[in-house]
């Protein structure tokens, strides 16, 4: 019903940049939080950046500065621009959100994941 679809990761070297987006589609009403999460190999999830529907924004302390999170309400996209890139930011991201939907006249309200993009940055 609902589809969150990343695009953006890949191979950089250490202080370079990537932009990672994410597009959801389906019977979405209402999309609140959206944010992107990261997994390490060996580490559990984690949370990169959020940003609300009002556009609030919050980021883990330790992207803060480099890593700048956007969304377009219109497009139900959000982006995350990540800046001088460390060995230490390689992970999965996934992109995250907080949809309301409504289906034949059924609402439902749900997190919904994408399916994660490998970014690998070299030293």
């Amino acid at each position: 019903q609902v589809q969150l679809v990343e695009s953006g990761g890949g191979l950089v070297e250490a202080g370079g940049s990537l932009r990672l987006s994410c597009a959801a589609s389906g019977i979405i009403v209402r999309i609140n939080d959206m944010g992107w999460y990261r997994q390490a190999p060996g580490k559990q999830r984690e949370l990169v950046a959020k940003i609300t529907g009002g556009g609030s924004t919050n980021y883990a302390d330790a992207v803060k500065g480099r890593f700048t999170i956007s969304r377009d309400n219109a497009k139900n996209t959000v982006d995350l621009q990540m800046n001088k890139l460390k060995p230490e930011d390689t992970a999965v991201y996934y992109c995250n959100a907080a949809i309301l939907t409504d289906f034949k006249g059924i609402k439902g309200s749900s997190d919904y994941w994408g399916q994660g993009t490998q970014v690998t940055v070299s030293s």
